[in-house]
């Protein structure tokens, strides 16, 4: 065959792989909204992608598991859960496939392999949606706001009700609001629509109609006028920090959960995945879902303590600037931090490294650590300078962190990253807390000091981990295959 034919071949099978990927595309949104099933491979989500998005995707899952990862298996994979009877749930179609490939001697088919499978999804409790309210609309308000709308589906899980702001609302401050949601420098335009809608106080989100509700003080809003009960708040104006300021929450009427996006005081401090199954949500009515950097390193450390044990260490984060800088060179309360933002870089502190011992007690006073605000918008690094009690190796360390993140509890929370090439505006998007870097690890020859660069999505990962958290709190979480 001459070259010319082997173009043509080419082109016949990358259209061939693209009409694939429209159908798989059709197949994902049908689970989605017909069913509740939410499809995502290798925790990547693959509702609201393109065909290119979700081709590289696959490009990333062979590589991640050294095998190939073709679309026309996950298409099988894919139209064989939709003909079975599985309840609400987020199935890992990349982990079906993979698993599909090593065990399909057992199977005459993708659907008695799915089914069996998923035989325990059918053991799954129903969920009662619970309603949920965003106390102040910042960075994290509105990227949680953008995460809810998108994955409302037939509002089975958590529904955004009302959003509470200060100040008047009137249609300018309703346009800058619905401006605001629909459009960021940083992540992009929101694939959704968003109207201001004065008449009612409200934003139009994707059709659906979100209270604006403008108010001083918690405990003096009444949610049930809005028709909202049992309510989740989840504060995210970093103005009320310890048990008694967010008790005020409680105060108001249709309030019934309280959750912090930022570290509280006498409170629990959740880094999903990692401790949250210690604090139980019919016991426990205010959370903290900590930081975005302790949520980045968190889960990484528990796979190191766990595997190789860890003796001491120090975290250095090189973090984007955030609003509490100053724009240009003006007064402010903490040292350094008064410089302008997007011309320096800033050392400054972070409570990171204690803060890590609430989720990880065994780890307490074995921390030292210190923040560097360095001129980019978002996407941030965690530099982990760890001795370990047991010596390792370069491959050994990979395989232990690839491992953690394939399977078991914080494959949510791990993304192992291949590539030699990433650099901070890669990561962002990225819904991992964590993005473990395994090209960049360091590690002595004694095989006892070891430096781990985790990269973070400060808040994009952040906001996923907090809607984990949530979904934990309202009792809303769905069966999972991982």
């Amino acid at each position: 065959m001459g070259l010319n034919g082997t173009y043509e071949n080419e082109l016949a099978f990358q259209a061939d792989r693209r009409k694939a990927t429209v159908e798989f595309i059709k197949i994902v949104s049908d689970l989605w909204y017909d069913k509740s099933i939410e499809l995502v491979l290798f925790r990547n989500q693959l509702i609201d992608r393109n065909v290119s998005e979700i081709l590289n995707l696959h490009e990333y899952a062979g590589a991640f598991v050294q095998k190939p990862i073709s679309i026309f298996d996950s298409v099988e994979i894919a139209q064989a859960i939709k003909t079975l009877d599985v309840p609400p749930a987020k199935l890992d179609i990349g982990k079906l496939t993979y698993e599909y490939h090593l065990e399909d001697q057992k199977y005459s088919n993708a659907t008695a392999f799915v089914a069996g499978k998923l035989k325990s999804a059918s053991n799954n409790e129903s969920i009662t949606p619970k309603d949920v309210v965003l106390y102040g609309f910042g960075r994290i308000g509105r990227l949680v706001a953008r995460e809810l709308m998108t994955k409302t589906g037939k509002g089975s899980q958590m529904r955004l009700r009302a959003i509470v702001t200060r100040g008047k609302i009137d249609q300018t401050v309703l346009e800058k609001r619905a401006s605001l949601l629909r459009n960021d420098s940083v992540h992009g335009d929101f694939s959704g629509t968003v109207i201001a809608d004065l008449e009612n106080s409200a934003l139009i989100i994707n059709g659906t109609t979100v209270n604006i509700i403008s108010a001083n003080a918690p405990e003096d809003i009444d949610y049930t006028t809005y028709g909202i009960k049992d309510a989740l708040v989840i504060d995210n104006t970093g103005a009320f920090r310890d048990k008694e300021a967010l008790s005020r929450h409680l105060k108001s009427k249709g309030v019934s959960k309280v959750l912090l996006t930022a570290p509280g005081k006498g409170i629990p401090n959740i880094v999903h995945g990692v401790n949250h199954l210690e604090h139980d949500p019919d016991t426990v009515d205010i959370y903290s879902a900590a930081s975005c950097t302790t949520n980045a390193i968190t889960p990484v450390l528990k796979a190191i303590q766990d595997t190789f044990g860890v003796t001491y260490g120090h975290l250095e984060t090189i973090h984007a600037y955030t609003n509490d800088q100053n724009l240009v060179d003006n007064f402010h309360d903490k040292y350094r931090r008064g410089r302008a933002a997007g011309l320096n870089m800033v050392i400054t502190e972070t409570g990171a490294g204690s803060a890590v011992a609430k989720a990880l007690p065994s780890l307490e006073g074995k921390l030292t650590s210190n923040a560097i605000r360095v001129p980019v918008p978002n996407g941030s690094l965690a530099i982990l300078n760890l001795e370990l009690d047991t010596a390792t190796s370069l491959d050994g360390l990979n395989t232990t962190m690839k491992k953690y993140a394939l399977e078991g509890d914080l494959v949510e929370q791990i993304k192992y990253e291949l590539s030699d090439e990433l650099v901070s505006s890669d990561i962002i998007g990225c819904s991992a807390p964590a993005i473990y870097d395994s090209k960049a690890t360091i590690i002595r020859p004694d095989g006892k000091n070891v430096i781990l660069y985790i990269w973070y999505d400060n808040e994009y990962g952040y906001s996923h981990q907090v809607i984990r958290l949530a979904k934990y709190i309202s009792k809303v979480r769905r069966y999972t295959y991982y």
